[in-house]
C-alpha cells in the first residue's frame, strides 16, 4: 500500500487553470520520445494577469519620450563645438562672407561717433513695478518681451496690467510697468529672436562698448509727450546723449531709430529745442552740437495703413489668415478670454498706435480714383534702378514683357472698403451713405453688462451705427480719420490730444509749436542744423499691406462687428490682392511711400520742411529671404525687423559710426519707384 494518497479535488481546485505538463509513457513508445500532456492546477498566488494599457500609460509615455528627446537635444547643443552650426551651413551653401564687423575692423574701421538706439513699438522690454493682487511675486518681472510666461499663466491679470487708463492715456490705479533699462531692453524680443542684438555685436567688434552705445528705452504703449510727463524719457535721451558727445572727445552722435522709434525721435528733435517746461529748453542749436546723423531703419514716417485695421478691427493680414484657417476661434469665450476683444480693450489704450494712422490725407495716399502707387505690378516683382546722374533708369525684371495682359486696376487709395466689387468699381457708380451724423445707440450695453468687461466702445456704437458705417461703402486716408472717430470717440479725443495727421499750410503759425504736430514731418520742420544729414534706410520687395477689403461680421452682443474678408482675392489676373489685402511694395509693414517720400521728395533739398537743406538719402535693401532653415532669418532681409540682421544694412551703420559721409557709402541706393511716385503727389515743397 503506497504511503502517498491521492487527494480527492476540492472545487476551488476545480476553477483553477490548468497548463499541460509533459508526461513520458512507460510503455514502449517511449523509446521514440513521444510525450504526452496531462493537467496540472496553477494555484491563484502564481497566476499572471495580461496588463491593459490605458491612455494615461499612452501620455506619461508621450510626455517621458518629449522630455527625454528634450535633454538629449539639449546635451547635444551644448555639447558640440561652437563653430558647428557655421560648419554645416558652409558645407551646404558654401563659405559664408564675415559679419561687418569683422569685415570692417579688417578695414581698419574703429569706434568714433557714439550711437544711440530708438527702438519701436512692442520691441522693447516692460517689466511690473507695481500691480494687484492678481500678479503677486512678479516684481520686475517682464510683462513684456522675454518668454512671455504670464500670458499663458494668468492671460486677464497680464491684460489688466498691460493696459493703460481710458481716460488719462496713463497708468490705471495701482499699477506701474515701466520700460527696462540698458541695452537688454531690446536686444532681443524673445530669446533667440534678435531685434538689436546683431547690430550691437557688429559694432563692438570695431570697438564699441557700453559707455559708447546707448539704448534710449522708453514706455511705446503711451504718447511720446506723456513719455516725458510720467517717466522723463525725453530728459533722459538729451542728458546722455550730452554726457555722451563731452565724454568722446566732442564726437557727436549717430541716432538710430527702428520703426515707430522714427517718429519718437522726430518728437524728440523738436522738443529738445523747444523752451522748458514743455520742451527740453536745448535752444535751436542743440542738434546741430549734438548730433551727426540720423539713421532711420523702416521708418513710417507718413503712417502705415495696418495701423488702420488695428484700431477698426484688432487684426492685420495674419489675423485675418488664422480667423480664416479656423473660423470663429479668435472670438470664442474661453474661460472668460475673449482674445480678439481682449485685444482691442488692452491696444486702443494704447495712444502710441495712433502717431501711426496715415498722414497728410488723400494728397499723400490717394482718392478713390488715384494713388501715387497706380500701375505697380505685383507679379512683376521688384522693380531695380539704378542711380544714374539726376535721375534713375529702371532695369532688369521690372519691364512689362507682356504688354496684352490688361490686369484690373487697383485702387490703393481706398484703405477701407465693404466689399470687393466696392474696391474695383469706379467711384461715380458707388452709391455712400453719410454715416456722420448717423444715430448710436447703446441698447446692447444695456441689455448685457458682461460688454463693460471687455469694454472697445462698440457696444455703444448700435446696430444703426454699425450699418451706416457699412453703408459708407469705401474710406480713404481723409475719412479714415472720420471712420475712427465715429466708432471711437474717447479714444480719439485721447489721440487727438497728441498726434495730428495733415499738412501744414504755414510752418510759421504758432500754433505748430504744440507737441502734438512734432511728429508728423508735414506739420514740423527740421532742425537747423545743416550739417546732420537723415537717412531713410528700409527694406523693399516683400509683399506690404496697403488697402483692405472688409465685411460685416457677427451682430452678437458685445462683438467686433466688422473684419477684414478674407474670401476676397484677386486671382491670376490681380495678384495684389490675397485674402482681402491689397499689397504693395515695401518691407512686410510699412509701404516704400511710406518711408521713403520724405527723404526722397519732401525734404530733398531745401524746402519748407527743410529749411536749411541739410542732406537726406534713401538707402533701400532688396528682400533676399534664407535659402535653408540653418542660415535662421537671413543676413539679407528686408523685412521691417528681420532687416536688423542684414548685413549690408549693418555695414552702413557702421561706416557713417566710424566717421564715413553719405556720400562716402554711396549716397542713394534705390530699387523700388519711390522717386517716380514721390512726383505724383502735389505737395507744396
Amino acid at each position: 500500500m503506497s504511503l502517498l494518497r491521492r487527494r480527492k479535488p476540492s472545487d476551488s481546485d476545480k476553477k483553477r487553470p490548468t497548463v499541460p505538463v509533459p508526461v513520458q509513457d512507460s510503455d514502449a513508445d517511449s523509446t521514440k520520445g513521444a510525450n504526452k500532456a496531462t493537467s496540472v492546477p496553477v494555484p491563484s498566488s502564481v497566476r499572471r494577469v495580461k496588463a491593459r494599457w490605458s491612455c494615461f500609460d499612452s501620455c506619461c509615455w508621450w510626455i517621458g519620450f518629449v522630455c527625454s528627446t528634450w535633454w538629449f537635444l539639449l546635451f547635444l547643443y551644448n555639447a558640440m563645438p561652437a563653430s558647428f552650426p557655421q560648419y554645416v551651413t558652409e558645407a551646404i551653401t558654401g563659405p559664408l562672407p564675415d559679419p561687418p564687423g569683422v569685415k570692417l575692423l579688417k578695414e581698419g574701421l574703429r569706434a568714433k561717433h557714439p550711437v544711440v538706439f530708438v527702438p519701436g513699438i512692442v520691441t522693447g522690454g516692460l517689466e511690473l513695478w507695481e500691480g494687484h493682487q492678481c500678479a503677486e511675486g512678479l516684481f520686475r518681472k517682464r510683462l513684456w518681451g522675454g518668454t512671455f510666461g504670464e500670458v499663458y499663466k494668468r492671460p486677464l491679470c497680464w491684460v489688466e496690467h498691460m493696459s493703460l487708463d481710458n481716460e488719462t492715456g496713463l497708468d490705471p490705479p495701482g499699477v506701474r510697468v515701466r520700460p527696462v533699462s540698458g541695452l537688454v531692453a531690446a536686444d532681443y524680443f524673445i530669446p533667440g529672436y534678435f531685434v538689436w542684438a546683431v547690430l550691437i555685436a557688429n559694432l563692438a567688434r570695431i570697438g564699441y562698448e557700453e559707455k559708447t552705445m546707448y539704448m534710449a528705452a522708453y514706455d511705446w504703449r503711451i504718447s511720446f509727450q506723456n513719455t516725458e510727463v510720467r517717466d522723463q524719457s525725453l530728459s533722459r535721451i538729451k542728458s546722455n546723449i550730452e554726457l555722451m558727445v563731452a565724454t568722446n572727445g566732442g564726437k557727436k552722435v549717430v541716432v538710430i531709430p527702428h520703426s515707430m522709434g522714427v517718429l519718437y525721435f522726430l518728437h524728440f528733435m523738436k522738443w529738445v529745442e523747444a523752451p522748458s517746461p514743455i520742451g527740453g529748453g536745448g535752444g535751436p542749436d542743440w542738434c546741430a552740437k549734438h548730433i551727426k546723423a540720423v539713421m532711420n531703419i523702416g521708418g513710417p514716417f507718413l503712417g502705415v495703413p495696418k495701423a488702420v485695421t488695428g484700431l477698426f478691427s484688432a487684426e492685420a493680414k495674419d489675423v485675418a489668415v488664422a480667423r480664416a484657417i479656423a473660423p470663429d476661434v479668435l472670438d470664442f469665450d474661453i474661460l472668460g478670454l475673449q482674445t480678439l476683444r481682449h485685444v482691442m480693450r488692452m491696444t486702443r489704450t494704447w495712444d502710441a498706435t495712433m502717431s501711426m494712422i496715415p498722414k497728410g490725407g488723400d494728397t499723400i495716399w490717394g482718392g478713390l480714383d488715384w494713388a501715387p502707387e497706380d500701375g505697380y505690378e505685383c507679379s512683376n516683382g521688384q522693380k531695380k534702378q539704378q542711380k544714374n546722374g539726376n535721375g534713375y533708369s529702371h532695369k532688369g525684371k521690372g519691364n512689362k514683357t507682356n504688354t496684352d495682359v490688361e490686369r484690373p486696376r487697383v485702387n490703393y487709395g481706398r484703405i477701407v472698403s465693404f466689399g470687393k466689387d466696392v474696391a474695383e468699381v469706379p467711384s461715380s457708380v458707388i452709391e455712400r451713405l453719410d454715416f456722420r451724423d448717423a444715430k448710436k445707440g447703446n441698447a446692447m450695453a444695456d441689455s448685457n453688462a458682461s460688454c463693460q468687461d471687455v469694454w472697445t466702445e462698440y457696444h455703444e456704437l448700435g446696430s444703426i451705427g454699425r450699418k451706416a458705417v457699412a453703408d459708407y461703402k469705401v474710406y480713404t486716408a481723409g475719412s479714415v480719420l472720420d471712420l475712427l472717430q465715429f466708432i471711437a470717440p474717447k479714444m480719439m479725443r485721447r489721440g487727438s490730444a497728441h498726434f495730428s495727421y495733415g499738412i501744414a499750410d504755414d510752418l510759421d503759425d504758432p500754433k505748430y509749436g504744440h507737441y502734438k504736430y512734432w511728429s508728423n514731418p508735414l506739420e514740423t520742420k527740421l532742425p537747423n542744423a545743416p550739417e546732420m544729414e537723415i537717412f531713410s534706410l528700409y527694406g523693399v520687395g516683400v509683399p506690404t499691406e496697403r488697402a483692405y477689403v472688409y465685411k460685416r461680421a457677427s451682430s452678437a452682443e458685445c462683438s467686433i462687428p466688422f473684419q477684414i474678408d478674407t474670401s476676397a482675392e484677386g486671382g491670376p489676373d490681380n495678384p495684389c490682392l490675397k485674402g482681402g489685402v491689397y499689397l504693395s511694395d515695401g518691407d512686410e509693414t510699412v509701404p516704400v511711400l511710406s518711408a521713403g517720400f520724405m527723404c526722397a521728395r519732401g525734404w530733398r533739398g531745401k524746402t519748407r520742411f527743410n529749411p536749411t537743406g541739410m542732406k537726406t538719402f534713401v538707402r533701400e535693401y532688396s528682400h533676399s529671404p534664407p535659402s535653408n532653415l540653418l542660415e535662421g532669418r537671413g543676413s539679407q532681409s528686408g523685412a521691417h525687423v528681420d532687416i536688423m540682421g542684414n548685413f549690408a544694412l549693418i555695414e552702413d551703420i557702421i561706416r557713417v559710426a566710424a566717421g564715413a559721409t553719405g556720400e562716402e557709402i554711396g549716397g542713394d541706393q534705390v530699387f523700388s519707384e519711390v522717386f517716380k511716385w514721390s512726383e505724383k503727389i502735389k505737395l507744396k515743397l
